[in-house]
């Protein structure tokens, strides 16, 4: 006999069908606190609402275009999943939207998120969030709002994904991109703080393959190699849009965020027909640990397409300012250098590595 309307004890509640109403709303308590720190004056209303409501000030601009960039964390959740560790997998995810809509001059404005679970545990959902809301605070964006969806028929119980969107806000005058790119321009590149939020499905077979352990600190490496896996994507918004503040859309013409691709396949895409950027490996040192993978059999063609190697951002800069740029950069604290330039070609738009690595 089944219970009566209204009554406990039935089978069917959505608790028993894999929902877990209450869990939600202790993740949301945990995690409201780190939320409300990434406000900005323009955020409307507050958690909780069925739409985050931001003010643009558009007396501030002139022509103002709105940007949006929308991606995800990919195959990096399964090592933070393995080493049970998600309080940084949310600084990954900011990073990928936030430095994609820096590179055609963007200032981020506002993000919301999307974690897909199989099963709430609040702890750990907070603690994820807790990472996106640290890593908007670093991008100066907002997190206005999100969801989290549990699946418990399509994912396994300690299972999840992470999405998420940005928008953000640049002149129509002051976009950034090839259209600005000139034979000349030098290329500044901008170090890695890691692999970043790419190439982690071969990372991933090689540690399988290998039998690499997470918790041992490989030779080369100064730290267990789980935790130089993990090590958060760098957030390059704000160092970008300090550049282009101090020296203009004149001397900053593109950037490029290093991601799927590698630095060759990303670089191309600023770099107009007609031209060609030649980076030059001798200006950086491989990292350690890319040196590792390919130790356990990764081909270089393959370590230069899947990984960053060392470079997670580069800009097409002015040659008489690129000292500049790599001071400004260096103060911020990013590790900037002179890797190429940019030349005349007869053919189509091309960006390849020369020299060896030091």
């Amino acid at each position: 006999m089944t219970a009566a309307p209204g009554t406990g004890g039935s089978e069917f509640t959505y608790a028993a069908s894999g929902v877990d109403i209450d869990a939600g709303e202790r993740a949301v308590t945990l995690m409201r606190a780190a939320v409300e720190k990434t406000n900005r004056p323009e955020v409307v209303g507050g958690l909780g609402g069925f739409a985050g409501l931001f003010a643009l000030d558009t007396a501030r601009y002139r022509k103002p275009l709105l940007a949006s960039s929308t991606d995800g964390v990919g195959t990096k959740i399964a090592l933070a999943r393995a080493l049970d560790r998600h309080d940084t997998v949310g600084i990954d995810l900011v990073a990928m939207v936030v430095d994609d809509l820096v590179a055609c001059g963007a200032e981020p404005l506002f993000l919301q998120d999307y974690v897909a679970c199989g099963r709430v545990v609040p702890e750990r959902i907070a603690a994820i969030v807790t990472g996106i809301a640290a890593g908007c605070t670093q991008a100066g964006a907002a997190l206005v709002g999100g969801e989290t969806a549990e699946h418990g028929d399509l994912m396994d119980a300690d299972e999840y994904d992470l999405a998420a969107t940005a928008v953000g806000v640049v002149e129509a005058d002051s976009v950034l991109g090839p259209e600005r790119v000139r034979a000349g321009d030098v290329v500044v590149a901008m170090a890695s703080s890691g692999f970043h939020s790419n190439g982690y499905s071969l990372v991933r077979r090689v540690v399988d393959r290998a039998g690499l352990d997470l918790t041992a600190t490989p030779a080369g490496l100064d730290r267990p190699l789980g935790d130089e896996l993990l090590e958060p994507t760098r957030i390059y918004a704000l160092d970008c849009l300090a550049l282009v503040a101090e020296l203009g859309v004149e001397t900053v013409h593109a950037y490029a965020h290093i991601t799927g691709g590698g630095l060759a396949g990303n670089t191309v895409r600023v770099v107009p027909v007609g031209l060609a950027a030649v980076l030059d490996r001798a200006t950086w040192a491989l990292p350690a640990a890319v040196r590792l993978f390919e130790e356990h059999g990764v081909p270089r063609t393959e370590s230069e397409r899947a990984f960053n190697c060392g470079i997670g951002m580069v800009a097409a800069v002015a040659p008489e300012h690129a000292d500049r740029a790599v001071a400004l950069l260096t103060a911020r604290g990013v590790p900037a250098w002179v890797a190429g330039t940019i030349g005349a070609t007869d053919g189509e738009a091309s960006a390849r590595l020369v020299g060896s690595y030091r």
